[in-house]
């Protein structure tokens, strides 16, 4: 396993659900991710627990997608002369999540602890649009939960669909 890093995480939830992840799960799963790429300095992370309203309205506003979905992804753009150590927002939506995990027969630990490495990478800029890419951060995403004794999220289950950002 990679050295631990110490990373800043704004828990914020938007809803009252005795299954959200708490912030020291949370820093571990981000921590993980980080220990991969000792050189980036943006240590610093918001994962915002929401309803399917709010997920929906995200969506539709900043994707053009007018649904739910699992995790999205919101890249911090500093301004010009402004050197803030901020990676991004992650917006979770524990409807789809619970539901997700429920039909994946997996537990709801380890499902929010795949959309939280998943959402992280993409704030680091990974992507799946096409195969190559999509394969090469899948694997990524299995080696980073493993470190976390999280089985292959992609073992028996269809892959996540291109539906999150």
């Amino acid at each position: 396993m990679s050295e631990a890093i110490e990373v800043i995480v704004d828990r914020q939830a938007a809803i009252d659900e005795p299954l959200l992840p708490s912030l020291p799960q949370l820093t571990q799963w981000v921590g993980c991710v980080f220990a991969h790429h000792p050189d980036d300095q943006r240590l610093e992370v918001t994962i915002r627990f929401v309803d399917e309203l709010e997920s929906q309205t995200l969506n539709r506003d900043y994707r053009g997608k007018d649904k739910t979905t699992n995790v999205l992804s919101f890249p911090f753009e500093s301004p010009p002369g402004v050197d803030l150590p901020l990676l991004g927002d992650l917006v979770i939506c524990h409807t789809v999540v619970a539901k997700e995990a429920n039909e994946q027969n997996k537990s709801i630990e380890h499902h929010y602890a795949h959309m939280v490495v998943h959402g992280i990478l993409h704030l680091m800029g990974y992507d799946h649009i096409d195969d190559h890419e999509a394969e090469e951060m899948e694997q990524f995403e299995r080696e980073l939960l493993a470190e976390l004794s999280i089985p292959d999220p992609y073992a028996d289950s269809p892959p996540l669909n291109s539906e999150h950002a």
